[in-house]
């Protein structure tokens, strides 16, 4: 993708999207590369304003109230409106991308409002209302790379449902790291059905009745990434390896956790570097 080199403001905003993927998140980093150079610079834009949104939220500088988060997302959003008349590189960048692309960001109204869940304390109550939770951020963006990954109309849903599964499996691997910022992700139906208590998830290591709620969740995660080969199938061959190699990944983390026991208190289950080159020979299979 070419950029105009008239505007220094659009290469900082792409720029910045690829550091703040880099930095915060390499799996999906690592998947990107894989991708034509074309299209990585429209995904490290649109990255980049999702991962801002995030930052006012969970940020080490975030505000320090539930209200005044609300509002920064509030003025977050509305640069996203003025689009290339923002003031912001990254929504400079997202804006060019889009039309470039013909990106549907109108589902970000649906990324933020996911968001605003996230300023306060979150207890989700049944897996209905998680799915609908994951549908809004990570849903969101899987709709919004579909038709730059040339993935045909009657797929967007699918790809949709393939960022939920890489949602769950976030959810399942920071267990502990959510509930020191007091949000409970995972449904209190399912709590209940294997009698864990909230207590229970800040402990330094899982028990019993932890493993096997994360066994659980590890299944329906899996049924999720199951679902996703006919939309893969019906991507341009350019860009199949890139959401395999991402997937590989993801199946990585999961097998790390199952390996550990299940036990996602007692240790972080993350993807290793070494990871890596299997995952993508699967990916070129």
């Amino acid at each position: 993708m070419s950029m105009p080199a008239t505007d220094p403001q659009l290469r900082e905003g792409y720029e910045t999207g690829r550091r703040m993927l880099r930095r915060h998140d390499p799996t999906y980093y690592f998947a990107t590369r894989r991708l034509p150079a074309e299209l990585r610079p429209p995904t490290h834009a649109l990255y980049g304003f999702v991962r801002t949104a995030d930052q006012i939220v969970d940020g080490p500088n975030r505000p320090p109230t539930p209200a005044a988060r609300r509002a920064a997302l509030d003025a977050w959003e509305a640069e996203l409106h003025a689009g290339v008349a923002s003031g912001a590189p990254v929504v400079r960048a997202l804006a060019d991308a889009a039309a470039r692309h013909e990106l549907p960001l109108c589902e970000l109204q649906t990324y933020m409002r996911s968001m605003r869940i996230d300023c306060a304390p979150v207890r989700i109550a049944t897996w209905e209302e998680l799915v609908a939770y994951m549908d809004g951020s990570a849903g969101s963006v899987g709709r919004i790379m579909a038709p730059l990954l040339g993935v045909p109309t009657r797929h967007h849903a699918d790809l949709g449902r393939l960022g939920l599964a890489f949602q769950l499996a976030n959810f399942v691997r920071d267990v502990r790291e959510d509930r020191r910022l007091d949000r409970i992700y995972l449904p209190a139906e399912d709590r209940e059905r294997f009698d864990v208590s909230e207590d229970a998830l800040a402990d330094p290591v899982a028990g019993p009745e932890v493993r096997a709620l994360i066994a659980h969740e590890i299944a329906r995660a899996r049924g999720l990434f199951a679902a996703a080969p006919p939309a893969i199938a019906a991507a341009p061959a350019s860009v199949r390896p890139g959401i395999r190699f991402a997937i590989g990944l993801y199946r990585r983390m999961l097998d790390r956790i199952e390996a550990s026991g299940f036990d996602v208190l007692g240790r972080r289950p993350g993807v290793r570097v070494w990871h890596v080159p299997g995952a993508a020979r699967e990916a070129l299979r």
